[in-house]
């Protein structure tokens, strides 16, 4: 996607002409199943049998058939901890249960805009940690960047060996169940799919792309994202505004 989340034209053909020639494309993303599909649809996943990978690897789902053909949610009991340690925090606090975002504060500025690039409504609750009380894949902490550089190790210390706890941007702080992220998630699918990781090529620029990168058999990172997450790469592409997924898929597939 480009920096204003839409995908060029020139992308959108570049990625049906590989499904054409019969390579398997997956999303894999932080966000929730329901946010992703409209841009899952737009590459024509659910043409050519593509998978989403949601809420950073916790659920794979075929566009296709619609099947959930991997699922996992976190530990019973944890999200009031989760809860608890968040106002101690003083961070904001969401989740997603039926294609809604489930929060106490629609007007936290990071919240709307998880709703916005969704494109889906934030139903509030009048306490997150008494509310939720339903299976869910994942909590986000939300804040200003700075501030959220600090929680991220409080919470990694605070539920370690019971949770995975990494950003996926800077004012996001992801709280997953244990050894999950996206290069777990897409492991699930090759295995699936009867695929080895060196037929895999992931491309990100997020902080949660950095363990999908290095697990792939080439690992791509875009030329806008962080240091951090170039350094994880095996090649950087141009900047995601430049159509560097079609430099990608010019110089490793269509080759």
């Amino acid at each position: 996607m480009r920096t204003d989340k839409t995908i060029s034209q020139k992308t959108i053909d570049a990625i049906v002409r590989i499904q054409e020639a019969g390579v398997k494309v997956a999303i894999a993303s932080g966000r929730c199943t329901a946010g992703i599909m409209p841009t899952a649809r737009k590459i024509r996943l659910d043409e050519f049998g593509g998978y989403i990978v949601s809420y950073n690897g916790a659920c794979i789902t075929n566009c296709q058939t619609g099947e959930v053909i991997y699922n996992i949610n976190l530990p019973d009991g944890i999200v009031q901890e989760i809860c608890e340690f968040s106002q101690k925090e003083k961070t904001g606090i969401m989740t997603y249960h039926n294609n809604d975002i489930i929060a106490e504060n629609d007007a936290d500025q990071y919240i709307q805009i998880d709703a916005k690039g969704c494109d889906i409504d934030i139903h509030v609750v009048e306490d997150f940690g008494k509310e939720v009380t339903y299976p869910v894949n994942k909590c986000l902490l939300t804040g200003d960047p700075d501030f959220m550089a600090g929680v991220e190790p409080k919470a990694a210390k605070a539920f370690e060996g019971r949770l995975s706890v990494y950003r996926s941007e800077d004012f996001y702080v992801e709280m997953m169940p244990l050894g999950i992220d996206k290069a777990y998630g897409l492991e699930r699918l090759l295995e699936r799919l009867g695929c080895e990781k060196s037929q895999m090529i992931c491309c990100g620029d997020g902080f949660n792309d950095i363990s999908m990168i290095e697990y792939a058999g080439l690992g791509v990172a875009m030329a806008n994202a962080s240091e951090e997450v170039r350094a994880s790469a095996d090649y950087v592409a141009p900047h995601c505004d430049e159509d560097g997924l079609v430099d990608v898929i010019q110089r490793f597939i269509e080759r």
